[in-house]
């Protein structure tokens, strides 16, 4: 990773750090909402496959349960670490490097924070291989 220099950082204004934060929180609300959701799912999924004596290997619908099982596991997985995202995302803002480059120091166009609120490259650095 280079070294920024002061002349390719982005200092923020107060209206940028107020909106990165208020969108944030929105999607870490959205990312709370999906995983309560898909823990219930999750919960009721257990909770009918357990008062079935059937066996997947040899039920009709054992691939579907555990295919099920299987699905919402990666769901849940993928939603908690959007959240987790979502949390660094939030610490960046609060120490002024959600607006700069990981790789470059350059600054990150608002135009794709607002996209993506989790980059922590800009488009040039996200488009070319790490190295």
């Amino acid at each position: 990773m280079k070294e920024p220099t002061s002349s390719n950082e982005h200092t923020p204004t107060p209206e940028e750090v107020r909106a990165a934060t208020e969108l944030i929180d929105e999607a870490r609300a959205g990312g709370r909402r999906l995983i309560d959701s898909l823990s219930r799912l999750w919960d009721d999924l257990l909770e009918t496959s357990a008062l079935t004596t059937n066996d997947d290997e040899h039920d009709p619908e054992g691939a579907t349960i555990a295919f099920e099982r299987a699905r919402l596991s990666e769901q849940l997985r993928l939603a908690r670490a959007d959240l987790d995202d979502l949390d660094r995302a939030a610490q960046r803002v609060s120490t002024g490097e959600y607006w700069n480059c990981e790789r470059c120091g350059g600054p990150i166009s608002v135009g794709r924070l607002t996209a993506r609120p989790t980059a922590r490259l800009c488009i040039t650095c996200a488009g070319a291989p790490a190295g």
